[in-house]
């Protein structure tokens, strides 16, 4: 594989879409979790308060670590790191699938936070290497696989677990064998990289569009930025976890109907990933990140009131807008902070990992205690705090 490239060069598309599939595939073991509750809760016995925690457990894991390791990676690039985190999530599964005990599955949880913190940081570092010119395009790339991993949970829950139980998660060995593979070839071409740029005394770094902040206003857009993040995915916890509870009360739907509907939010949200990036590169990423939070404000607050039809509209609208900015914000980051770009991605998408956890929880408390239409509504209102974002700095001259 070429190993040269550089910000404004062009860029490595065979290494860009190879670690979006190993995204894939990690996002992808992460969602056999959530898939595998209506089998945990049959076959082992499990409460809800139990199954929330086995979430909290990994996400909590995944989002708290993932700076820590991108921080480390930045004084000390770590290749192999990303082989090592899919044997960790690898683990992690297995443990899933033979786990006779609510704290086995613990455990197990806490080998699959280890791969998931240690990977994100050190795959976005790799997409930023290969990026060239391109690095929203890349960016959204790498982001997308991730997505559509994790939209696959009610999928694998109706294909593959309820047939076959929990011992099914043990298929998913094979995704993290040709992820081991696939990482393993990734890190050689990264470490080429660094020997690279070793021998040729030059570090490889990126020309900010922020130069002209002082470091307060840095640390003031991250923090408007960092509060975007939260509603994000505080409203996307939502839809994720526990809007299909209102599709089933208010719609009277079977289980597997309202997952669809969910499946509808998710699919479109890689989507609208995907496409963001892209946008970004051509018309700025604040421009992008503030379009996602505008846009679906009004469909938001009408979701809980429309008709089941209409339902299927929004979760399309909403999915497609809200997630255009996902990729961004690690870009839009990484432009704040250019010193620390594996720190940067493992900020941004460890707190959506985070803060998606917490907002489960608060949800839920919500639900138990004012209901899940008044939930709803409530929850509904969330976008419309994204516009602090209009006092984050531009990226793009006008």
């Amino acid at each position: 594989m070429n190993k040269t490239t550089g910000v404004t060069g062009n860029p490595i598309y065979p290494i860009i879409l190879a670690i979006g599939f190993c995204h894939l595939f990690n996002d992808t073991l992460q969602a056999v979790v959530p898939a595998m509750f209506p089998v945990l809760e049959k076959e082992l016995g499990l409460t809800f308060t139990q199954l929330g925690f086995i979430t909290f457990t990994l996400q909590m894991i995944a989002s708290v670590l993932q700076p820590v390791f991108g921080y480390y990676s930045d004084k000390q690039p770590k290749p192999f790191w990303l082989p090592l985190a899919m044997i960790s999530s690898s683990v992690g599964i297995l443990g899933l699938a033979l786990a006779p005990s609510y704290t086995w599955i613990i455990v197990s949880m806490i080998f699959l936070g280890f791969g998931s913190a240690i990977f994100h940081p050190e795959g976005s570092k790799v997409s930023f290497m290969a990026a060239g010119s391109k690095r929203g395009l890349a960016q959204s790339i790498y982001q997308v696989g991730g997505n559509i991993g994790q939209s696959l949970a009610p999928l694998i829950s109706a294909f593959v677990l309820v047939p076959f139980g929990q011992i099914g998660a043990a298929w998913f060995l094979i995704v993290s064998a040709v992820g081991i593979f696939v990482l393993s070839r990734i890190a050689l071409w990264y470490r080429g990289v660094l020997e690279e740029e070793k021998r040729s005394n030059k570090k490889r770094t990126l020309i900010s569009k922020f130069t002209a902040l002082s470091n307060k206003q840095v640390y003031v857009s991250l923090g408007l930025l960092l509060f975007l993040l939260f509603i994000r995915s505080f409203y996307v916890a939502n839809i994720t976890n526990f809007y299909v509870f209102h599709l089933m009360d208010h719609y009277d739907l079977h289980v597997k109907s309202a997952q669809i509907v969910v499946f509808v939010f998710l699919f479109f949200g890689a989507l609208g990933t995907f496409f963001g990036g892209p946008l970004a590169d051509r018309i700025g990423s604040k421009t992008v990140i503030m379009a996602s939070m505008i846009i679906p404000m009004p469909f938001a607050i009408m979701l809980p009131y429309v008709p089941l039809w209409g339902a299927w509209i929004l979760a399309f609208i909403i999915g497609f807008s809200i997630m255009l900015s996902f990729s961004v914000t690690v870009v839009y980051a990484q432009e704040l902070m250019p010193d620390k770009i594996g720190m940067m991605s493992g900020l941004t998408v460890g707190l959506s990992f985070g803060m998606g956890a917490l907002g489960s929880v608060v949800i839920g408390m919500l639900m138990d205690h004012i209901g899940i239409m008044a939930t709803m509504q409530i929850v509904s209102f969330l976008p419309l705090l994204g516009i602090v974002g209009f006092w984050m700095p531009n990226d793009r001259k006008v």
